[in-house]
């Protein structure tokens, strides 16, 4: 049976893929990655599927998907089905999307990314916002506190290149101990200006991706670790790297030489990609690393980051903060004004930084979910499966299990 339905799934998987690349013929931001026969990336963009046509023969594809008997197939076969349903299922959101039809921002979270976004009320943010009231030294609001507090701690141009070679040479190092990485994997960085994100991994294939670094505005200390772990190891270039080396080499799947950026796929690749940043440095390896590495190459004082981190911390608790932002901007309840605002206020953006954020909205709406949301539901499924902090060597066999298989945020739950 698992043979059969396997056999058949490797059909929908074909059209699954035509699918994505006719998407991204309408929209520019829909195919984050492909990396299969170039052959048919052309033959797409020759015929250029109408929207009308694409809806069509999802729903005629998810219809068949549905028919299909999942009795005593193997759990690998099973989630592969359940991949390619909840992928479609967003791919005919996103279309509706680009044919014009309005979601509420929970509503399209929901369609696109196969979770739903909690919601926390201004006095969740307030409170978090007195405690950093009460440590934070100055005068002024928080917000202008905080920005004055990280001056300090701003990497100078001349030295980003050698801070973040140094976190990536440690995050690597480190992933490697637990897990097997293809053998000619490497990734380039390039420091770019004028984007509407802080860092992005683009996937090429065959094991190489391109790594842009933002440099519009100031990049702080803790940016080097995090984007390091987040982009590089063991974040989206290794996730994209096992996932093309297992299921798209080794097991066959076309549909995982392609990667539909605004998809439930995309939770598991930020929430992976954040979550790994406390598997890379658990405790306080992190701190440790920074004060021995980090800090002395970007010329900063060793004896305050405790204190930064400390701060840092009740900093991380406010993450939260850019949904609601966002969830009031998309609903048309905040102006891109209030949204900045609110985001300076309970996000503790600079202004210059919060109105890069707002245009992170315009682009990618309700995808902020998936950094957030995405973290905290990969954090809980990896330690209930047992990779608890004090058992790193069942925190990274899960962890790799989840980055190389092609389960999807409902699973999680």
């Amino acid at each position: 049976m698992s043979q059969e339905i396997n056999a058949t799934l490797n059909r929908i998987a074909e059209t699954y893929v035509n699918l994505v690349l006719s998407v991204g013929q309408h929209d520019g931001s829909y195919v984050d990655a492909y990396y299969g026969p170039p052959q048919l990336l052309e033959h797409v963009k020759a015929v250029k599927n109408s929207l009308v046509d694409i809806k069509s023969t999802a729903d005629k594809t998810l219809n068949e998907l549905q028919l299909l008997d999942e009795t005593g197939v193997a759990e690998i076969i099973l989630l592969r089905h359940q991949y390619l349903s909840k992928q479609l299922q967003s791919l005919v959101a996103r279309v509706e999307m680009l044919q014009g039809k309005i979601f509420s921002f929970d509503e399209e979270a929901k369609a696109l990314y196969d979770a739903s976004p909690p919601t926390f009320p201004e006095s969740h943010f307030q409170k978090i916002i007195s405690d950093m009231d009460g440590i934070l030294p100055g005068k002024g609001t928080v917000s202008e506190r905080y920005d004055e507090f990280k001056k300090e701690f701003i990497i100078q141009k001349e030295k980003l290149d050698a801070v973040f070679q140094a976190a990536i040479i440690e995050c690597r190092k480190r992933t490697k101990e637990y897990i097997e990485l293809p053998a000619n994997e490497s990734f380039t960085i390039e420091y770019v200006n004028n984007k509407p994100w802080s860092g992005y991994n683009w996937y090429k294939g065959d094991s190489f991706s391109l790594i842009q670094m933002n440099t519009d505005l100031p990049i702080y200390i803790d940016r080097a670790v995090d984007l390091a772990a987040h982009e590089g190891y063991p974040g989206h270039h290794v996730y994209n790297s096992l996932l093309e080396s297992i299921l798209y080499k080794k097991y066959g799947w076309v549909e995982a030489s392609v990667y539909a950026l605004f998809s439930p796929q995309s939770l598991i690749a930020e929430g992976t990609a954040n979550f790994g940043i406390e598997v890379v440095f658990p405790g306080n390896e992190r701190i440790e690393f920074e004060k021995k590495v980090l800090f002395p190459l970007a010329g900063m004082d060793i004896n305050k980051v405790e204190t930064y981190y400390k701060i840092h911390e009740l900093f991380l608790k406010l993450a939260y903060a850019g949904n609601e932002a966002a969830r009031g901007y998309l609903n048309g309840t905040m102006t891109r004004d209030e949204a900045a605002e609110w985001l300076v206020k309970y996000a503790l953006m600079s202004p210059d930084r919060a109105q890069q954020r707002t245009r992170f909205f315009d682009t990618y709406r309700s995808y902020v979910i998936n950094y957030n949301l995405g973290q905290n539901l990969v954090k809980q499924y990896i330690e209930k499966r047992g990779g608890t902090p004090d058992k790193p060597q069942e925190r990274w066999e899960e962890f790799k299990k989840l980055i190389s298989s092609p389960r999807l945020p409902s699973g999680l739950v």
